[in-house]
């Protein structure tokens, strides 16, 4: 596995704006996929958003035109800027790579007035 650690989680108001990272500390390979899942309270985890080392992306449907993924190559590092929040966006984060499969701690994004 490799170690993965997640910040920039918050409470956000509807229509505000967050940045979420991601980082690979003391990884010396270039890792070839990066995503973002979340996890809302009694749903299952789900796909957020991907970018591989040639920086192609993919999103779900309902956070396309507001979410944006990017990465830093040299850092191994993985960003997620999200915009227009909405309440339903309110979940645990977590970052993933899969190969090898590795899930970072989770970060808390709160979306409410």
């Amino acid at each position: 596995q490799v170690q993965l650690v997640e910040s920039g989680g918050g409470l956000v108001q509807p229509g505000g704006s967050l940045r979420l990272s991601c980082v690979a500390p003391g990884t010396m390979f270039t890792i070839a996929v990066m995503d973002w899942y979340r996890q809302a309270p009694g749903k299952q985890r789900e796909f957020v958003a991907s970018i591989t080392s040639g920086s192609t992306t993919n999103y779900r449907d309902a956070v396309k035109g507001r979410f944006t993924i990017s990465r830093e190559h040299a850092k191994n590092t993985v960003y997620l800027q999200m915009s227009s929040l909405k309440p339903e966006d309110t979940a645990v984060y977590y970052c993933h790579i899969p190969h090898p499969n590795s899930w970072g701690q989770g970060t808390q994004v709160t979306v409410s007035s």
